[in-house]
């Protein structure tokens, strides 16, 4: 890692060596241990001569805020990125997950995709922005954050929460994920994220008769919780075709030159790929735990089952409750044990032609489209705060590239080209949001 003052006020223009320095560190969440790695980046923004803000709830695990001055023509514009990072355990690494190692033309590690390659293609955008002296239309403020992998406690949930006003007068936003190209035959797309799905956590008890196992007791609570998780297994929640999925949908069927009612067909035109799209249809629902059979010559009474559910927008975890009595019937008491963050029923689309126009200039064979991404982000939060996310973090990926394969597995990688075509798209956003 490069440490001269010369070298880091020049790094915004080896958006490469940026990302190496930050997969060098490791933030695996659990414990996170952000605090290097934040107080890293802070050191490249002050040597370029922006002012930053660093602000906790425990030291170990700190954000950072910073701010460029605009023209105020138009509300601020954030950025914001997490630097944590999923777990590496129990996977075989070609590379060293932590190494950061050029090879292949791909920047190996984790964190390579989720997020550290955006925060590398935010911050060098930011700084070039500063160095060459660009006037945005409006302030743009950046925040980098700790905890997004763990439930973000200590990072965008402790901002908002805490610091609200450090977002004043902003409507949009540019986070994870979006702008990462996909095919389907020849035809590239690339899907900017303007809505994502609400985390929901419900207990589903399960009852039956208890005592000692010296007879044969049917229909007892394992039995049920058999049942239950068969049902959960063969059984799809109902059809919700949201005006985000409609317009996805149609965009690829127009590209295509098929029907856009054709759902199904689209769906398997993607191959693997629709394992992405079709959660952006459903209210999805998995179990993830179960507790309360722990006696070897008892039998349980009462079976815990946790139900980690994804509720897409307009929809409210009374809604999945309803869902999930039509599978598994109305016998099994639910309730709800967390559900964190507000996902709007409609998106705030102001943004979205800018980025549009943005990517198409980039690629003139590319095909951008609205989608709603099936797994949550930080943008909960700051929806909160009436702050619109949009995914954008956009890399022109090979078209044997699998990136929903790819993110928190082993061998995790970027793309050099990828990387640098991201950071010129988010550099011109910088110029252009809000005109």
């Amino acid at each position: 890692m490069s440490t001269s003052a010369s070298d880091q006020i020049t790094i915004y223009q080896r958006p490469v060596e940026l990302l190496q320095n930050l997969i060098h560190f490791d933030t695996t969440n659990p414990p996170g241990n952000e605090r290097e790695c934040i107080t890293y980046i802070k050191y490249l923004l002050d040597t370029a001569g922006i002012e930053t803000t660093l602000l906790a709830s425990d030291p170990a695990r700190p954000n950072l805020i910073a701010r460029l001055t605009g023209r105020k023509n138009v509300p601020p514009l954030l950025l914001y990125g997490h630097v944590d990072v999923v777990p590496t355990e129990n996977q075989v690494w070609q590379h060293p997950p932590f190494g950061g190692d050029l090879a292949d033309s791909y920047i190996w590690g984790r964190g390579a995709l989720d997020m550290k390659g955006g925060v590398a293609m935010m911050v060098a955008a930011f700084i070039r922005a500063k160095t060459e002296g660009i006037v945005p239309p409006g302030d743009i403020v950046l925040a980098l954050v700790s905890d997004e992998e763990g439930g973000s406690n200590f990072g965008a949930k402790y901002l908002i929460e805490k610091h609200a006003s450090l977002f004043d007068g902003i409507h949009h936003a540019i986070g994870e994920f979006g702008g990462c190209t996909f095919y389907i035959g020849e035809k590239r797309f690339y899907p900017i994220m303007v809505a994502e799905k609400l985390p929901c956590m419900i207990e589903a008890s399960v009852l039956g008769r208890t005592g000692y196992p010296s007879l044969a007791i049917r229909g007892g609570a394992m039995a049920k919780l058999a049942r239950v998780l068969h049902q959960l297994d063969r059984q799809c929640t109902p059809l919700h075709i949201t005006d985000v999925a409609r317009e996805s949908i149609k965009t690829m069927a127009d590209a295509l030159s098929f029907p856009s009612n054709l759902t199904s067909r689209v769906l398997r035109l993607l191959g693997t790929k629709g394992e992405v799209f079709e959660p952006m249809l459903h209210n999805t629902v998995n179990a993830t735990a179960i507790g309360g059979a722990d006696k070897l010559f008892v039998l349980p009474e009462r079976i815990i089952l946790n139900l980690a559910c994804l509720l897409l927008p307009g929809y409210s975890p009374d809604d999945m409750m309803f869902e999930l009595h039509q599978i598994i019937g109305d016998d099994i008491e639910l309730k709800v044990t967390y559900v964190d963050g507000i996902v709007p029923a409609v998106p705030d689309m102001g943004l979205f032609d800018t980025l549009d126009k943005i990517l198409r200039e980039a690629d003139s064979d590319g095909i951008p489209l609205p989608v709603l991404l099936p797994v949550p982000t930080d943008g909960r939060f700051f929806s909160q705060l009436g702050i619109q996310t949009y995914g954008f973090l956009p890399m022109n990926l090979p078209k044997d590239f699998n990136f929903w394969q790819t993110i928190h597995a082993a061998n995790e990688r970027i793309p050099v080209e990828a990387l640098t075509f991201g950071t010129e798209a988010i550099f011109k956003v910088l110029q252009r949001f809000g005109k």
